[in-house]
């Protein structure tokens, strides 16, 4: 690609910060200490010959990763094809291939992208507090993963117990107008689960001044990327009856949540790595997980772990 086209193509505005020729690095939106988490957790995955989805792809850092860890087909994916040129741009100068699909407003995804068959690996990561309904997306989405499949679902949160949401009114979390919602932890892991889903990774980033976009002061919040795994049917020790109920016989669930492309995805062999045999189920405890200092990520400490793809990066 020609010099002048490369340097005219950095100078608009970019959501990631991408090398596009040695030492030439986009202005995207995050700073170089923000930590992506969820890209974090995927190079756990083992994607070679998988299928893989990415909801909300930007630029498509998330859909490079995929295809440069060997994955067989990556689809990526945004409500508007505001990205596409530099997408494809950027598919050039990393020698990768993917394939891009307008997908709208996050709802019914399962009816949208049913062509696409299903994914080993799923990414739904900042999109459950962009939007009015995150159960409608958990369920549009679900049924597209195969079985004993992966997805990452990382949201904003409240580091507080009980099974809330709480509201993003007059922008007291964020001043960002796409942003809606924060989940309490034990919330998040509930909707999990709910949609047979069990977690067994996780990180937390609590909310502070490396990113002045969404730190409150006095507000115990944070950013929490978890890896799941699908489960035909949850067996946690202590039951939960009436989520099993509910799956069963709720308008909702029956009529949201695609119950037969669900049930006939094939099997996925996905693999990831330090996952115990015996985790899932009953898997993480994410209350529990993020008071691990293991787990706790305060900053990136290296651009692989950032916002930031840069041309040597597989990973």
């Amino acid at each position: 690609m020609h010099d002048d086209l490369i340097t005219s193509i950095a100078n608009e505005w970019w959501y990631y910060n991408i090398e596009l020729a040695p030492g030439l690095i986009t202005k995207g939106t995050h700073l170089p200490r923000v930590p992506m988490m969820p890209r974090m957790l995927l190079r756990n995955a083992s994607l070679r010959g998988m299928d893989c989805l990415d909801i909300g792809s930007m630029e498509g850092l998330i859909p490079t990763l995929m295809a440069r860890q060997g994955a067989r087909r990556v689809v990526a994916s945004d409500a508007l094809p505001h990205c596409e040129k530099k997408m494809q741009v950027v598919k050039g100068i990393y020698g990768v291939d993917f394939d891009f699909r307008q997908i709208g407003l996050l709802y019914d995804l399962s009816t949208k992208l049913k062509e696409e068959g299903g994914f080993d690996l799923i990414n739904l990561s900042g999109v459950l507090y962009h939007v009015f309904s995150p159960m409608h997306v958990l369920a549009g989405i679900r049924p597209l993963l195969k079985k004993n499949g992966l997805m990452i679902v990382s949201t904003n949160v409240m580091n507080r117990s009980g099974h809330t949401l709480e509201f993003n009114a007059r922008g007291h979390l964020q001043t960002e107008t796409n942003t809606f919602w924060y989940h309490s932890v034990p919330m998040l892991e509930y909707l999990i689960r709910y949609f047979k889903l069990v977690p067994i990774d996780c990180l937390y980033s609590p909310h502070s001044e490396v990113n002045p976009a969404n730190f409150a002061p006095g507000v115990n919040s944070g950013y929490m990327s978890v890896m799941c795994r699908a489960v035909d049917e949850p067996e946690v020790q202590d039951e939960d009856r009436w989520a099993a109920a509910s799956r069963a016989a709720s308008w909702e669930f029956l009529s949201l949540c695609n119950g037969p492309m669900l049930s006939g995805q094939p099997r996925s062999t996905i693999t990831y790595a330090g996952e115990l045999a015996g985790s899932a189920p009953p898997g993480l405890d994410l209350m529990l997980a993020i008071d691990d200092p293991a787990r706790i990520v305060h900053s990136a400490g290296r651009s692989q772990d950032a916002h930031t793809l840069r041309l040597l990066d597989v990973s």
